[in-house]
This record gives C-alpha cells, sequence and structure tokens, in this order.
C-alpha cells in the first residue's frame, strides 16, 4: 500500500513539474482560429473541441475565420449552435490580401449547413474584425492564460501582431500577445521541409507569424495528420440533424470511403490535452523560405517552435480522434 501512495505520489509530481504540459487542474482558455471551408477536418476539429469543452477541460474563448469565404463563419456558427454555445464571439479578417476559399467538394457542404441549420450572422463578411476580436478577449483574460490554436492561415494573426494599441490594451498586437498568449499551436508546414497548404495560401502573413509571435508555436506539420483517417463511424452516427454528420456524410460520399485526413483535430487535440502521451517533440525553427510558402526546419535546443513527431499509431490517434468527434450535444 505504501508502495502504491509512493508512486501516486511521484506521478502527481511528475505530472505538476512538466512545463511542456497545459496544467489540467483548470480549463484551458482558448481562442480557435480556422479556414473552414476548403476542408472540412475543420469541422471534426470544432466537434472534437466542443467535446473537451462538455468535459470541462477547455473554456472556449472565441472561434475566428481566416478565411474570407462568406459561408465560412456562418458555418462556424451552426457548430457552436448545436453544441449549445451560440454566443461564442466570431470574427473575420478586415485587411487587405489574405484568402477566400470555398469548398472544393462536389457537394457545396459550406452550403448545406447554414441552410439547414441555425445560425445569427448572414455571411462572413457582416462578422466583426478577427483582430479586434483577439485584442478584446485577450485583453480581458490574465496574462499568460490564452492558448491559441489555429488551423487555417495566418491572416489573422499577422494581422494581430501588426495592431496597435486601442480602446481594450494600450499594448501593441505583439506586447499583448507576449503578456497574455501562453502558447501557439498550429496545424501548419511540413517536416522536416515542405510546401503546406495553410502556409502558402498566405505566404507573407506566415512570414510575419513565423519570424515575429513571441511566444513558442507548436507545428502539427503536413505528416502527423495525413495518415489519421477518420469519419467513418461519425457517417454511421444513429442521430437526426446534426451538421457534423452531414458534412462528413456529404463528402466521403464522393470517395473518402475510408476516412478523411485529420490534420486539424490533432492540433485542437494537443492545443488543450498537451502533446503527451500522443505524441514527442522536436525544438528548433520554422523558416519560409521563399514566396510560394516552402518551408524548412533548423533543430535547435532554443529554438522557440516545437514540432510534433508521431508516437502513438496513426490507426490509434484515429480511434482516439474520432470516438471525441461522435460526442453529441449536453
Amino acid at each position: 500500500m505504501k508502495k502504491s501512495f509512493l508512486w501516486i505520489c511521484l506521478v502527481t509530481l511528475f505530472v505538476a513539474c512538466t512545463g511542456n504540459q497545459i496544467d489540467k487542474s483548470e480549463p484551458v482558455n482558448l481562442i480557435f482560429d480556422t479556414d473552414l471551408g476548403p476542408d472540412y477536418d475543420d469541422v471534426g476539429a470544432m466537434t472534437l473541441m466542443h467535446a473537451l469543452a462538455d468535459s470541462g477541460q477547455v473554456n472556449i474563448l472565441a472561434t475566428l475565420s481566416s478565411n474570407k469565404d462568406e459561408r465560412v463563419v456562418p458555418c462556424i456558427e451552426v457548430l457552436n449552435t448545436y453544441f449549445k454555445r451560440p454566443n461564442i464571439p466570431v470574427g473575420a479578417p478586415k485587411s487587405e490580401g489574405g484568402v477566400s476559399l470555398t469548398s472544393w467538394h462536389k457537394v457545396k457542404w459550406t452550403e448545406a449547413l447554414p441552410a439547414n441549420y441555425p445560425h445569427k450572422t448572414a455571411k462572413t463578411s457582416d462578422a466583426p474584425d478577427a483582430a479586434k476580436v483577439y485584442r478584446q478577449v485577450l485583453s480581458a483574460q490574465p496574462d499568460n492564460s490564452v492558448v491559441i490554436c489555429t488551423v487555417g492561415f495566418f491572416t489573422n494573426l499577422k494581422d494581430l501582431l501588426l495592431t496597435e494599441g486601442d480602446e481594450y490594451s494600450p499594448l501593441s498586437g505583439r506586447e499583448l500577445v507576449a503578456k497574455k498568449v501562453k502558447r501557439l499551436v498550429s496545424m501548419a508546414a511540413g517536416f522536416p521541409e515542405g510546401r503546406e497548404f495553410n502556409v502558402y495560401c498566405d505566404t507573407p502573413a506566415s512570414q510575419v507569424v513565423f519570424e515575429q509571435w513571441p511566444t513558442e508555436i507548436v507545428f502539427s506539420g503536413f505528416e502527423i495528420g495525413k495518415a489519421i483517417l477518420t469519419g467513418k463511424k461519425v457517417i454511421q452516427m444513429d442521430v437526426e440533424k446534426s451538421p457534423v454528420k452531414e458534412a462528413y456524410s456529404l463528402c466521403l460520399a464522393e470517395g473518402d470511403f475510408e476516412g478523411r485526413m485529420s490534420w486539424d483535430q490533432t492540433a485542437v487535440l494537443v492545443a488543450i490535452k498537451g502533446y503527451e502521451p500522443y505524441y514527442s517533440i522536436e525544438r528548433g525553427t520554422v523558416r519560409v523560405v521563399n514566396e510560394k510558402g516552402a518551408n524548412d526546419w533548423t533543430p535547435s535546443e532554443q529554438g522557440k517552435h516545437i514540432r510534433l513527431i508521431e508516437k502513438v499509431p496513426a490507426t490509434e490517434m484515429a480511434t482516439i480522434i474520432e470516438n471525441y468527434m461522435l460526442h453529441q450535444p449536453m
């Protein structure tokens, strides 16, 4: 009995002292930034996020679109409303440049969801400026307490860094991030090198964020989610009027019969629960190396960037992730 008690104490002490993992005693304060639309793994990522919110592991502060397409914010609100959180703040880019991309699937699921489910905002351009939402939300949070998870373009984060003091805070965007943000977790880039969608769609923004972001950035690279296929169990759920099931049913029917790659879900999982026991890590620096958005990676113990390395096999990660994707509103 004494040995068992000693072991429990040692494990508890290890978890408490491990600085690379998120404190499980309090819910993670999360801002979620997505390009939802070109692909539909964002739907799975938002479902996972809401499932962990329902279990008390995360407090969702805002859900922002990095995509200017007019259907994105309505789809975000559809999912927030479905999971009983219709009042989560939303926002979208207002700066010049950036990207507007709709679904590349034959059936436009981004049209089907707003047509069939409730939401408040008619179109993305009606949403507030995402950079302003970031500033308002961050300024109200305790120092070093917010995790940002981006699974899309870096447009909003670039815009945030370049902001000046305003009615919410006298700090510049970079100063505000340094004061309030604990870490940024991003589904982006390829390792040890690559040219990945979220990076090259807004290459100038990616370059600004990679070079100027003041906190550590954890990268779930293209290779991490590529092998994790989910969605088959989602479309088999015995539920009616589910936007999650509908999005996956419409898209998987077009040919992704074994499931869809789960890039975005991995980033949300790590942002909320930490990378252990799912992944190993390597610290270093990611650079955007040309105007086409290619990146490289330089390992360094002093680097502010961290890349995930597979530890749990992809098939097991698929089961873990899809179980969260089966979650229904409380």
